[in-house]
């Protein structure tokens, strides 16, 4: 069992760090979030949700790929049918982002970002939200008051960003302060 556990985690890792174009891929700059960029998965208004935003960009294509939470990119990266080659992930920097409305960045490389999950905040659609930061102390201020743990991007769980969301009846989850 321990040996297949580990086949696991080396094969999603590969995965994660294979989807990443190679270091002699030109990256592109992160692009500006408009009102009318759909999200990925569901098809609406990247924009028009709370939380941090993320934007994949693919080899050969001029326009990202917009999620409307960063918990759905990661997702996208995990996925192993997505053999899309991708130059760069941005995702938005909440050390300065508003949480109601993020859109306008600042954007910051995943592979860079300080990573926090399990907080009580939610993102986009009322999911759990995948919180990056520039800074690890603007991450230690948030899990500081929302909770949650700092975590690699390697590390997150794929049932955390590719599982069933269950949405909480308490108010103090909420998304809108």
């Amino acid at each position: 069992m321990n040996k297949l556990c580990t086949l696991l985690l080396v094969s999603g890792s590969l995965l994660l760090n294979g989807c990443f174009g190679s270091d002699d891929t030109p990256r592109p700059d992160p692009a500006t979030l408009t009102s009318d960029d759909q999200s990925y998965f569901c098809g609406m208004t990247a924009a028009g949700h709370p939380g941090p935003k993320a934007q994949i960009h693919i080899l050969g294509q001029t326009v990202p790929i917009w999620f409307a939470a960063t918990r759905d990119a990661v997702g996208y990266m995990k996925l192993p049918d997505e053999s899309n080659e991708i130059t760069a992930v941005y995702v938005t920097d909440m050390g300065k982002a508003n949480w109601k409305s993020p859109e306008a960045g600042p954007w910051i490389d995943i592979k860079e970002a300080t990573l926090v999950i399990e907080s009580n905040r939610r993102g986009g659609m009322g999911a759990p939200a995948v919180v990056p930061f520039k800074e690890v102390s603007s991450a230690e201020n948030f899990i500081s008051q929302y909770g949650g743990r700092m975590i690699s991007l390697d590390e997150i769980p794929i049932d955390y960003v590719l599982g069933m969301v269950e949405i909480p009846d308490n108010p103090a989850l909420s998304t809108l302060e």
